[in-house]
């Protein structure tokens, strides 16, 4: 039988999300539910099929999955309001919000819900993102799967048997994207410095990151061993990375990531 998923919150995730499904020409019905019909109309431009509700409780009445993308301000609020049918229902639960325990989706939702925990990527907008799962006790085998289906619908996906571990995956994957966009930015910035105008830095920086991942996915190599292929004794690159090796790239990178990981060890305990 066709699975029925609806998705609370009609933000920028769901609508990946929802773009990705069609996509994928997955054989699922979508219910979308926000208060807001301006952000539902959005939604409609992807199907003509989507059904839209501003009733959460109706809204996932009858379905098979409900996807919790609502910012965590008012989690608490929406969890509580749907509970009741969740629990009558036997619901799957998916929650994108980051920072909201399984611990706390059990209090306000009940403790035997099958509840999947993903921490999803802004390149999601645009299928290819990367999201870490984490799956509670009673998520069976295919609800694992139609947790899995969702998600990488938007990009790559990987399972973690420790809730904790998503702190990680929150400073590799979900914080990564500021990263490069830094890097890349500092490397625009010195590009028209060195001379080039601000249009061709942006292209070329761009287009460099983008064919380097490419690379980097697509090689049976590691990147280490990529970067020294690149990297001609007494050449230029050798003379741009002695310098940020100087400067400690490395360690400060690590130093970022752990901070990272920390805040979100501590917004999860807040």
């Amino acid at each position: 039988m066709k699975k029925i998923i609806t998705f609370i919150g009609a933000g920028n995730m769901t609508r990946s999300l929802v773009a990705g499904l069609i996509q994928d020409s997955t054989d699922m019905q979508i219910r979308v539910s926000d208060p807001d019909v301006e952000q539902l109309a959005t939604i409609y431009q992807y199907s003509s099929n989507i059904e839209g509700f501003t009733d959460n409780v109706l809204a996932i009445e009858g379905v098979d999955i409900v996807v919790l993308a609502v910012k965590p301000q008012i989690f608490q609020r929406v969890c509580e309001s749907i509970s009741n049918s969740v629990q009558e229902q036997k619901l799957l639960i998916i929650s994108i919000a980051a920072g909201v325990t399984l611990a706390s989706m059990r209090e306000w939702l009940g403790d035997e819900i099958s509840t999947v925990r993903c921490m999803p990527n802004t390149p999601a907008l645009v299928q290819a993102g990367a999201t870490g799962l984490f799956a509670s006790p009673a998520v069976s085998d295919e609800q694992r799967s139609l947790a899995e289906m969702v998600m990488r619908s938007v990009g790559i996906t990987i399972w973690l048997e420790d809730e904790a571990k998503l702190d990680a995956v929150t400073a590799v994957s979900g914080s990564g994207p500021a990263y490069f966009f830094l890097f890349m930015e500092a490397m625009q910035t010195a590009a028209k410095e060195l001379g080039l105008d601000e249009q061709q830095a942006r292209l070329l920086v761009l287009q460099t990151a983008l064919g380097s991942a490419k690379l980097a996915l697509e090689s049976d190599d590691d990147v280490a061993i990529l970067r020294q292929k690149v990297t001609s004794k007494g050449g230029t690159t050798a003379a741009a990375l002695a310098v940020l090796t100087e400067k400690q790239l490395p360690e400060m990178v690590a130093q970022a990531m752990s901070a990272a990981k920390e805040r979100a060890r501590e917004l999860a305990q807040g």
